[in-house]
């Protein structure tokens, strides 16, 4: 092996083990820390988001859930966008139905668990939200180009969009970013994507809209993050001290007689004035 060669070597060695560090500090060991500290309740999207999925897709399966749920969460390309845009929140715990639902679970529980230790249930509900919401936005948008990339076909504006793929790639995509990971980002993002691409289908249009949407937004939040701040205009120095009185202080002369002074601020610099001691005052 020549020098050039062990040196190269070296360097690779020392930048993976970098990123693997980091990556260990921001994928595993800050959130089992936040963990330690928050209990279950650290994980409580979580948890919610799990129930919710389960709960829905049995509640689906009922002949009176299946109505119910077709009213509060059915999403359309077709339909008008308030009604989309009213269905969407619960759309995206409603299991696709020609989509197996325990699945998906774990990856679902992860992706939301990992978000919320990681930048907190707030954060985590807005890009989830925002990332399904995106998904569903650059459908409409496919659907109106027509067939053809990057348009989708007519009948795909008749397809139930329902379910949290969006929200977890999204999710997935924004963590690693965010915390610089790009082994999370191979395993947790890059097959979906892959799927996607492969299968150029609404759901995987709308996969691929989730992602891109997560990834800037991650960006612009790290930019403003780490904006510099603007210098601050130097403050003024401090006045001298014969220059901080606007006014001039008027002589007093009853003062200066109380004191025993008489005119000794107009006596001349060799004679006392009107000095206690002088016998001729």
């Amino acid at each position: 092996m020549t020098h050039d060669a062990a040196r190269f070597l070296s360097r690779s060695c020392r930048v993976l083990a970098d990123v693997l560090l980091r990556e260990w500090r921001g994928v595993i060991a800050g959130p089992f820390r936040a963990l330690r500290g928050r209990g279950p309740l650290g994980v409580s999207l979580g948890l919610f988001a799990t129930v919710a999925v389960v709960g829905l897709h049995a509640y689906q399966q009922t002949e009176t859930g299946a109505a119910v749920l077709r009213v509060v969460s059915e999403v359309r390309a077709d339909q008008p966008l308030a009604l989309s845009l009213l269905r969407t929140p619960v759309s995206l715990f409603v299991p696709a139905q020609d989509l197996p639902a325990w699945g998906g679970l774990p990856r679902l529980f992860l992706a939301f668990a990992l978000a919320e230790l990681a930048f907190g249930r707030i954060r985590t509900l807005v890009v989830a939200y925002a990332a399904t919401l995106s998904g569903t936005l650059g459908a409409r948008v496919m659907v109106a180009v027509g067939p053809g990339e990057p348009g989708l076909p007519a009948d795909a504006a008749h397809a139930v969009d329902t379910g949290a793929s969006a929200a977890i790639v999204g999710l997935f995509a924004f963590a690693a970013v965010t915390l610089r990971a790009p082994l999370l980002f191979l395993a947790a993002v890059v097959p979906t994507v892959t799927g996607s691409i492969a299968e150029p289908n609404l759901a995987g249009r709308e996969h691929l809209v989730a992602v891109a949407f997560a990834m800037v937004f991650a960006l612009l939040l790290e930019k403003s993050r780490f904006r510099a701040p603007e210098p601050l205009a130097p403050s003024p120095a401090p006045a001298p001290a014969a220059a901080r009185c606007q006014w001039a202080l008027p002589e007093s002369a009853e003062v200066d007689q109380e004191v025993g002074h008489g005119d000794s601020r107009r006596a001349g610099s060799g004679g006392r004035g009107g000095h206690r001691g002088d016998p001729r005052g």
